[in-house]
């Protein structure tokens, strides 16, 4: 063996895509990974804990008491015609799915490092497969929903039938702005100390405890500006129906800022994306 065979080594590099154009292929090629992942997840989050997915439960409906003694006993805020538990909590399901999601998008990365700088595959599919863990606690959470309609003998209208429209809006949501807080959490580990604050910030402005309609009229548009005031507007006059109206300017704007949250998401993850390994 000659020294120049002796010194050779081979050298494994890691790239985003073998080329562009494949890329979008290549995530449904992955898709057994994505299951995987989501499976995964699914399992560990509950994993020995003595009440198990009852979690999933128990936190949003603890939050719901509160806000109800607080906003609709002692504040006495209005509540469209419907009992008050129901209309916090139909507001309260797309803002813990759209929470919780930001709080699993961001860490995804970090929290497969290993897999990531080993082999190729989209990297899109790490956190996406966090949101489907996110909704999975979205969808066991409407059952506490159900519930408190039955509890109350409140039937829906004609109206839930729009309501898978308005969990796509939230799932883009939920994609968008996790994509971003992914990204950025790798480059600057920060964010790993900003997203709680995101999510805790965001809580008190968005309108899960009370209606958007006790906004001022002449500061609606400027407080739609938060997209999730259009996302829980959706839900509750899909759940709620009777007296609940959307406000289409606003929800326009917040579908806007949506959309363009995901564009703008997916372009700046795959921008970022081929520097994963190295930095992760």
């Amino acid at each position: 063996m000659s020294n120049q065979e002796i010194g050779f080594k081979q050298k494994l590099v890691i790239e985003a895509g073998r080329a562009e154009k494949y890329y979008w292929r290549d995530l449904w090629r992955y898709r057994e990974l994505f299951y995987f992942l989501a499976w995964r997840d699914i399992l560990v989050r509950y994993k020995q804990t003595a009440i198990g997915m009852a979690w999933a439960l128990i936190r949003p409906f603890l939050t719901m008491v509160v806000f109800t003694v607080v906003f609709g006993n002692i504040a006495k805020l209005p509540s469209q015609g419907v009992p008050y538990p129901i209309l916090v909590f139909a507001g309260m399901l797309p803002w813990q799915f759209f929470s919780t999601a930001l709080s699993e998008c961001s860490n995804s990365l970090i929290s497969n490092a290993n897999l990531i700088s080993k082999v190729y595959f989209p990297r899109l599919i790490v956190p996406i497969s966090a949101v489907i863990v996110s909704f999975v606690d979205f969808m066991v959470s409407g059952m506490i929903l159900l519930g408190l309609m039955a509890w109350y003998n409140y039937i829906p209208t004609w109206r839930i039938l729009t309501l898978p429209l308005f969990i796509g809006i939230a799932f883009a949501a939920s994609i968008g702005v996790g994509l971003w807080l992914a990204a950025l959490n790798v480059e600057y580990r920060d964010f790993r100390y900003i997203v709680p604050f995101i999510v805790q910030f965001g809580l008190y402005i968005s309108p899960v405890g009370f209606s958007s309609n006790i906004v001022p009229q002449q500061w609606r548009l400027l407080y739609s500006l938060n997209p999730m005031v259009g996302v829980i507007d959706g839900f509750r006059w899909a759940i709620l129906g009777g007296e609940s109206k959307l406000y289409l300017p606003g929800f326009t704007l917040s579908v806007g800022l949506v959309a363009l949250l995901l564009i703008t998401g997916i372009w700046y993850f795959r921008k970022m994306e081929r520097t994963f390994a190295d930095v992760i």
